[in-house]
């Protein structure tokens, strides 16, 4: 087994669902969880510390048996800007602000920004499966799309800025927080737009990580 089919295998297993992995220089291992969701249930449910480190532990001594060759793991949350990457991500998150890169430009560009949601049906009762709903500046604009017209596709972090009301504690932040647990290792198409014109919103503050030093 390649230590991608061992990552996940030990992460599903555990119950978690396995967002994303990739090896870095120096021989760093990044390790992407997530809950997984079903149908009415919070769909911005977090991955805590506990969590992080149940898996660290875990592909530890997983990693030792099957000696695959990494130097530092690293578990954590996808983060705010979570991406999405199978048909479950877009049911869950509709109506959150996403981002999302075309495969091929539509009138000359390719990025567009807004909340996503479901298609809609045309007077012919066809729909492409989604769409993202986003300002011109104007007026609201719709842009449908299939998955596979699609190469990338990310939340938008969202956070406030708003200060607590004095007495209580910390205002409202992110919706969500990114937290890692770290380990050393001692031994080795056709697009349905409406409109294609939208001006991006400022750049999201990036996640937070909670970190711990786990030894074996």
């Amino acid at each position: 087994m390649n230590w991608q089919a061992v990552v996940e295998k030990t992460v599903t297993g555990l119950g978690y669902e396995l967002v994303g992995c990739e090896r870095s220089a120096g021989g760093l291992l990044r390790v992407f969880i997530d809950k997984p969701w079903a149908p009415g249930q919070d769909p911005t449910e977090p991955v805590n510390v506990d969590d992080c480190e149940r898996v660290t532990r875990q592909l530890q001594y997983v990693l030792e048996v099957e000696n695959c060759d990494y130097q530092r793991l690293e578990v954590s949350t996808p983060g705010l800007d979570r991406p999405l990457t199978k048909p479950v991500d877009y049911e869950r998150f509709v109506g959150e602000q996403v981002e999302i890169t075309l495969r091929q430009p539509f009138q000359g560009r390719k990025k567009y920004r807004g909340e996503l949601a479901a298609g809609v049906a045309d007077a012919q009762g066809e729909a492409t499966p989604w769409r993202v709903i986003f300002n011109d500046g104007k007026e609201d604009q719709a842009l449908d799309f299939a998955l596979d017209e699609v190469r990338s596709a990310k939340l938008v972090p969202m956070v406030s800025f708003k200060r607590a009301p004095q007495g209580q504690p910390g205002g409202k932040g992110a919706k969500d927080t990114g937290k890692a647990a770290k380990a050393s290792k001692t031994s080795k198409k056709k697009s349905n737009a409406k409109s294609r014109q939208a001006a991006d919103e400022p750049a999201a503050a990036q996640d937070d990580k909670v970190d711990g030093g786990l030894e074996q």
